[in-house]
């Protein structure tokens, strides 16, 4: 990802745009010549960033500085580069390039993640654990199921990605203000010789379609529309490790530790979630930053306005770069999460007296209780038990308080307390979950999984 949004990858691509303009222009009939053409070809990547930089200091614009650099290299094609464009046919159409690349490597990551988050959610796909609405304790599901959970809104954040690149069009060969004037004026008038270079151009860069209508620019609701199509990842990865940080708390689950990292300086026994900690850290501000564009797009007045460069540099490099990082810190995280069941059944323990009541209560009337008297006993042991646990700190009585109680002497009520009986169709819909939507995922990157996840520090 570095690699793309880096000066040297920008200027090459410049440097084949020009190439790719000036090959369909003489395929078309202008008087340039092969050796004008292998000329350019062999000066692709020697570019003399000292050269570029003393022309920009001198004419204050990078494409004319690039321009003339290029030319200094080039001498006999110097007069065809950047023939009849303008300087967004180079920046314009090297951003939707590296759009469509660096979309191609989120797509890859979230595969990879969806990949390592369904691995986990079948590996534990009937481990029941305690459910939580509001971070109260609530009907059990598992852990698996959570897990399906956290990857379902991967596959939505990678839905969207594709349907990015699927959608993204080349600039294509539009002129100064969008209206293809001069390369109308290039080919004395012929309509369908500029049609023809806007695709051959396009099809160069391997692009199939071209936008039907611009301006100076390309739309930059179109880097609104990406940039906020990452944020989205952002939130998804924001809420999975929020979830894994709490659960680390709880001492239910735990990111990968290794036997030599430090947890703390002072306190020797932590063992904080710091790679979570981290990932929530740039998801926000990938979220933050992704709404700079879409300002930068409200702004643009008429055919373009200069205020777009400078921001649109920073945002959208940054945005993509922070969706790099989180999705490869969730890739690490999900492939080495430890579970500790013993903890996640001591705290099912904990609740399921409470959980089981309803369960106690209609296997008591099925066999000849009164409904509304079991209920109200029910009711009496549940306060009872609540008050030791929340006054007295001690242990959930309920089931004993129940046990002793002759009004319940005719049910088998350790029978009704396999926290399995709790948690519904949770395992069956992590099997439908990973058929349904995790499988095809796999198999659309199958030759790009287990890629990434490796951190450095």
């Amino acid at each position: 990802m570095r690699e793309l949004f880096s000066d040297k990858h920008k200027f090459t691509t410049w440097r084949r745009l020009w190439i790719a303009l000036a090959r369909a222009q003489k395929q078309l009939g202008l008087d340039i010549s092969d050796t004008q053409l292998a000329e350019l070809e062999a000066h692709v990547d020697d570019i003399d960033y000292e050269a570029a930089g003393q022309y920009e200091r001198k004419f204050r614009h990078d494409v004319m500085a690039h321009i003339h650099a290029y030319g200094d290299v080039a001498p006999s094609a110097k007069g065809v580069i950047h023939l009849g464009a303008t300087s967004q046919f180079v920046n314009c159409n090297t951003d939707l390039m590296i759009l469509r690349d660096a979309f191609g490597l989120v797509a890859r990551s979230l595969a990879n993640a969806i990949d390592a988050l369904a691995r986990f959610a079948e590996e534990h796909r009937d481990l029941p654990c305690l459910g939580f609405t509001h971070y109260q304790p609530a009907q059990m599901t598992t852990v698996g199921k959570r897990a399906g959970l956290w990857c379902s809104e991967f596959v939505a954040d990678l839905a969207e990605v594709e349907r990015r690149l699927d959608t993204l069009e080349f600039r294509g060969v539009k002129g100064t203000t969008g209206t293809q004037a001069s390369f109308l004026s290039l080919f004395a008038g012929d309509h369908e010789k500029v049609i023809q270079l806007d695709k051959m151009v396009a099809a160069e860069m391997g692009f199939d379609k071209t936008i039907c209508i611009t301006g100076q620019t390309y739309s930059r609701k179109i880097d609104a529309m990406g940039a906020q199509t990452l944020a989205g990842i952002g939130a998804s990865v924001h809420k999975f490790c929020n979830d894994v940080r709490l659960l680390a708390n709880l001492k239910e689950l735990e990111e990968p530790f290794e036997k030599t990292q430090v947890g703390s300086s002072a306190m020797a026994y932590k063992r904080n979630p710091m790679r979570c900690e981290r990932a929530t850290a740039l998801a926000r501000f990938l979220m933050d930053v992704a709404q700079s564009p879409l300002h930068t797009a409200a702004e643009q007045w008429f055919e373009r306005t200069l205020d777009d460069s400078a921001n649109k540099r920073i945002a959208m490099s940054e945005a993509f770069l922070a969706a790099d990082a989180i999705l490869n810190i969730v890739t690490n995280v999900a492939r080495g999460m430890v579970v500790y069941p013993a903890v996640v059944d001591a705290h099912i323990r904990a609740e399921l007296p409470f959980m089981a009541s309803e369960n106690i209560l209609m296997a008591a009337v099925q066999a000849g209780g009164d409904r509304q008297e079991l209920h109200e006993l029910i009711r009496q042991h549940s306060q009872a038990a609540a008050q030791q646990v929340k006054g007295e700190g001690k242990p959930n009585d309920l089931i004993e308080r129940i046990k002793a109680d002759p009004a319940f002497a005719a049910i088998d009520i350790d029978a009704l307390l396999d926290p399995s009986a709790f948690v519904g169709r949770a395992p069956q819909q992590v099997d439908e979950f990973i058929a349904e939507l995790a499988d095809p995922v796999r198999a659309r990157y199958a030759r790009q999984l287990g890629q990434g996840g490796e951190l450095n520090v």
